[in-house]
């Protein structure tokens, strides 16, 4: 109740300053539920709905709520972006109860400057279902990072070329207390829609030298065919241990309500002990049933002979069908 009132609250403070001093107000977000089912008997939950497990076995589930207001006046603005329910609490230390805070200053046409908290600049899937076109996630996305809380510097250097500087505390640690005095450096440059993004520093799971590395991008092939790739690497000497995957996005608009997805992933978790392979394929529809209604069912296949199955440490496979309604406003 009290998470209810404070979101009431800012809503309508929020609003009062928009009217008053004439900047700009918005209000935007989510919401999703689904129902999932394993075609494999004795098997509980579904991979991939829920961040690093799996969702509730063969029923109803809820997503998460996910409610973001934004106020800029002027060359500044704040963002309070705020999640609630499974899938957020999931995702973010704090509960679920804030997904992103942060405030900018933008000194000129081509500089943004950010301190706070938001989410990562890295890989290609997002914290919220109305940012992706599979339901469930991929290997690569769980295996992070999801937000940080710091500084950083965006500047677009022209239409196509833009780079980001960041400083922020270690990825694991979104709670804005960093007892280890320990930091995580982040860049991110991009050209006409494909970027590489890069994290190095502590992760705040007790390792200092963690490197993160990925490409993201896509291109259209045709006027309805879209191909997105997500290629990632991660080491740490220290945990001698990381991970390696590449997951491609195929996608193919069939008229204005209805799209098709192929997503074909193979993920490896590297270590001194020996590596371990999964790999995972999932066929996805997006069906709108209105501007801000998507209807996404589902069908994922998952194996792995080395039993890495996120909630499913004794099986070597796993085939999920799930249902999934996702509202944006």
């Amino acid at each position: 109740m009290k998470k209810i009132i404070f979101t009431l609250f800012l809503a309508s403070s929020l609003l009062v300053n928009a009217q008053d001093d004439k900047g700009t107000f918005s209000l935007s977000g989510s919401v999703d539920v689904y129902h999932t089912s394993n075609l494999k008997s004795g098997s509980p939950g579904s991979v991939g709905i829920l961040y690093g497990g799996s969702a509730v076995p063969n029923a109803f589930g809820l997503g998460m709520a996910n409610t973001i207001f934004a106020y800029e006046k002027g060359k500044a603005g704040v963002v309070a972006d705020l999640a609630f329910g499974p899938r957020a609490n999931a995702a973010n230390a704090y509960e679920g109860a804030i997904n992103q805070l942060y405030a900018y200053y933008k000194p000129s046409e081509k500089i943004t400057l950010t301190l706070g908290q938001f989410n990562t600049w890295y890989g290609y899937e997002v914290i919220s279902p109305a940012g992706n076109f599979n339901y469930s996630v991929s290997y690569l996305f769980n295996a992070g990072p999801f937000s940080h809380t710091g500084f950083k510097l965006d500047y677009a250097a022209s239409e196509d070329l833009s780079f980001m500087f960041a400083v922020t505390n270690p990825h694991g640690l979104t709670s804005g207390a960093n007892p280890s005095n320990d930091y995580q450096l982040g860049f991110q440059t991009g050209y006409k829609g494909q970027y590489f993004n890069l994290a190095y520093g502590s992760d705040g799971f007790g390792f200092t030298d963690v490197l993160y590395l990925d490409y993201t991008g896509g291109f259209d092939l045709s006027d309805s065919f879209f191909l997105g790739i997500n290629a990632a690497y991660a080491n740490s000497s220290d945990a001698d241990a990381g991970y390696q995957g590449v997951a491609l996005y195929l996608q193919n608009t069939f008229s204005d309500s209805f799209s098709l997805g192929f997503r074909p992933e193979f993920f490896t978790a590297t270590s001194g002990a020996g590596d371990t392979n999964v790999s995972a394929f999932t066929l996805s529809g997006n069906i709108a049933l209105t501007s801000a209604l998507t209807i996404i069912p589902e069908l994922r296949y998952d194996s792995s002979d080395d039993l890495i199955i996120p909630g499913f440490p004794t099986e070597t496979s796993m085939t999920g069908a799930t249902l999934a309604a996702v509202y944006s406003f």
